[in-house]
């Protein structure tokens, strides 16, 4: 086989070098050169694949329409997310971190698929340890196959002999290509591995899913340019110290990015939650101040959520704001808005909001549930415990029109809530709803209604 000829360079400016070294001659920048494949050779190719149709200039008019086919992955929180399923020929990229459950989740679909082929690479534990999780979650199948290899020829040439309809590789960070020198885990070996997937993947319409490790900013470990290749990025969130794993699409060629599915970890694996609602509102058994229920939407789920919030006189000279689950700056809007349009003084006490369940939310419909918890707790007045809130706070102190605001009623009514307040330029009939939808225009008008 002719020899690989491979050079390095520079991802900032594209400037080439003939050997490695630390900082860029050209743009100076530090740790920017990576090794690169010029020429595979005579490169023997691991598995078969038609050759390529020539190219051909087409009107758009002119292009036949492909319905993509899917595999149903029976997991209802991941089809969610994914638009439906898997499609064949993608490739999905999933990232989290260290613990959250990835291997796990992907063990679990590979099992529950009794009628689908799939084959599953780990380069990171051994075939029993596998079994091991396998045993603990307690699923049979003899349509899993178990292979431990980090060589993605090797991994080609096994994959010919069982064609398998899915495959899971764990994780992308531990395979290696022979045609790059550098070390598994590096930015050229991960680029060049996640290529050499990706043309395996279009070649012979199998989809293949891909774990991926994060670094500690958050972001998938690796070139940025691991996002752009693949068609599906879904991030696997959770707290350690909490059970609740939240599943989100970051990116998605097949469908929206904008849902979000919600998994419970138990000691057998993940339990997919139907009703997110249920287990985001505490049980309590009396009212207390500083709670309020907010209806957000994720995706086109509706969830109610509760927040959690705490006001109290400054110890120190400077007064604490702190929230979990919320945007700080937002929170410092949010005080300014009752200072000024209000009359609170909030200016010299400390101010602390959580929203339960280890979950973040960015919907602006929550503001209005973040002020009422915010008074209920700085006047010790505890809310009606059957009312919650959507609408979004304004700099002026106008309650704002929040989008899909029946969904968010239809599952307030389906909990057995009894009164929801939103804003009043939501064009809705309030006579359509078994709850009664109390219409607010400014945030004086709410706090005469419930203070």
């Amino acid at each position: 086989m002719a020899k690989t000829k491979t050079s390095f360079f520079c991802q900032n400016c594209g400037s080439q070098t003939a050997q490695w070294m630390g900082q860029c001659k050209n743009c100076g920048e530090w740790n920017t050169i990576v090794e690169e494949v010029l020429d595979k050779g005579d490169e023997k190719k691991s598995w078969k694949s038609e050759p390529s149709a020539k190219a051909s200039i087409q009107n758009i008019k002119d292009v036949s329409e492909m319905g993509e086919t899917r595999i149903n992955t029976l997991n209802e929180e991941l089809n969610r997310v994914l638009g439906g399923g898997i499609v064949n020929g993608s490739v999905v990229l999933v990232g989290g971190e260290p613990g959250v459950g990835k291997s796990t989740l992907m063990l679990q679909v590979a099992l529950h698929l009794t009628t689908t082929k799939t084959l599953y690479v780990s380069g990171e534990e051994s075939a029993s340890q596998i079994k091991l999780r396998a045993e603990r979650i307690g699923i049979q199948s003899d349509q899993c196959f178990v292979l431990t290899e980090t060589n993605t020829q090797k991994i080609f040439k096994h994959a010919q002999e069982i064609q398998p309809q899915l495959m899971v590789i764990d994780s992308i960070q531990t395979l290696h290509t022979q045609y790059v020198e550098s070390s598994p885990g590096s930015i050229s070996q991960i680029r060049e591995t996640t290529a050499e997937l990706i043309k395996y993947a279009k070649e012979t319409n199998i989809p293949i899913v891909l774990i991926g490790h994060i670094t500690k900013e958050g972001v998938i470990a690796g070139p940025k340019i691991l996002e752009h290749m693949v068609d599906v990025v879904l991030q696997f969130e959770g707290d350690r110290n909490h059970i609740y794993r939240l599943l989100r699409s970051q990116k998605n060629r097949f469908g929206s990015t904008s849902e979000l599915g919600i998994y419970e970890m138990q000691g057998s694996g993940l339990r997919e939650v139907k009703n997110p609602s249920e287990v985001l509102i505490s049980k309590k058994d009396e009212n207390l101040s500083g709670n309020a229920i907010a209806a957000t939407l994720e995706g086109i789920r509706p969830m109610l959520i509760e927040i959690q919030a705490l006001v109290s006189s400054a110890v120190y000279g400077t007064p604490q704001r702190s929230a979990t689950g919320f945007d700080t700056k937002r929170l410092n809007m949010l005080l300014a808005v009752l200072e000024k349009r209000a009359g609170f003084q909030l200016g010299a006490k400390d101010v602390f909001l959580n929203i339960t369940g280890g979950i973040r939310v960015d919907d602006p419909a929550i503001d209005l549930a973040v002020i009422c918890a915010i008074l209920s707790s700085n006047m010790d007045v505890s809310l009606p415990d059957n009312c919650l809130f959507a609408g979004e706070v304004g700099l002026s102190g106008e309650i704002r029109a929040v989008n899909r605001v029946e969904q968010r009623i239809l599952e307030a009514e389906k909990l057995g809530y009894d009164v929801i307040f939103v804003s009043k330029y939501n064009k809705i009939k309030t006579s359509d709803y078994q709850i009664r939808v109390e219409t607010i225009g400014k945030v004086g008008d709410l706090v005469k209604i419930l203070f």
